[in-house]
């Protein structure tokens, strides 16, 4: 009896220790979304989300087990001028109510690099939910120097066609294509 628990015991010291996906929380203070357009061939127009919250179940050791859940208002949109900001929320485009939500949900990860990943994921935006995939680089994952607890950064890509998510006004004088450009850091939750 006392060898069968001692062999247990071994085989459990033996095994290869199996980490599990950690929780982060989106610092909003450095977390931000920034899309631009072209308008009329003239010019790039940008605007920002910035401020919003989000969950990352961040597993550095396997990240294809890892996930991102992130929401917030579309009213939370910045464009730099307010008249443009009035014509996003109108009929033209958004129509938004103060309670509209822009969400995205990570479906699934594919790791093709040592710090990359195609993230496959659920946006839906206006109504309208879209799977999409974001090109994601992990700019790094270590102990934050002034918080003092761990940390992770996070940048991503992807292309937006606005008539996908019904707002689509103005094509093709105003492009329908919009690049996203994301930046997160996340730090371990409490």
């Amino acid at each position: 009896m006392k060898l069968t628990s001692t062999a247990a015991l071994l085989a459990l010291l033996a095994a290869p220790a199996i980490a599990a996906p950690e929780a982060y929380v989106l610092d909003p203070s450095h977390s931000q979304i920034v899309f631009s357009y072209n308008h009329l061939g003239y010019s790039t127009t940008y605007g920002m989300f910035s401020g919003f919250e989000g969950e990352i179940s961040f597993d550095q050791e396997d990240p294809a087990a890892s996930s991102v859940s992130v929401s917030f208002p579309v009213k939370t949109m910045l464009t730099g001028w307010e008249q443009r900001f009035g014509h996003f929320m109108s009929p033209d485009f958004f129509d938004a109510s103060d309670d509209e939500m822009v969400t995205f949900t990570s479906t699934a990860i594919e790791v093709t690099g040592e710090d990359t990943a195609m993230i496959t994921g659920d946006l839906t935006l206006n109504g309208v939910t879209k799977s999409v995939v974001l090109d994601a680089k992990l700019n790094q994952a270590n102990t934050h120097p002034m918080a003092e607890k761990p940390w992770a950064g996070f940048n991503a890509t992807t292309t937006l066609l606005r008539s996908d998510y019904d707002v689509g006004n103005f094509a093709p004088f105003v492009s329908d294509e919009v690049e996203v450009m994301i930046s997160v850091e996340a730090s371990l939750a409490e």
